[in-house]
């Protein structure tokens, strides 16, 4: 005979914890993947910074590619000579 006889109350709490840390594995796993896609994809990994990149904008036929011409700083104003 067991001295500690667990309680129904104890079954069932294991059972949710259970539940619950595999859902949340599943959560780190998803995010760890679409992770894992978003470097593997090689896409344009630049921060949302919220200011004009001028390399990512599409190049011009004919004129210089944006990456070519001068960046401004941001909340800066623009020479008058451009």
């Amino acid at each position: 005979m067991a001295l500690h006889v667990t309680h129904d109350l104890h079954k069932r709490r294991f059972s949710r914890n259970v539940g619950l840390g595999l859902l949340l594995a599943g959560m780190v796993v998803l995010v760890f993947a679409l992770t894992v896609v978003k470097v593997k994809r090689g896409d344009d990994m630049q921060g949302y910074d919220h200011t004009l990149r001028p390399e990512l904008l599409p190049a011009e036929e004919g004129g210089p590619a944006p990456a070519d011409l001068p960046a401004t700083a941001p909340g800066a104003a623009p020479e008058a000579g451009q």
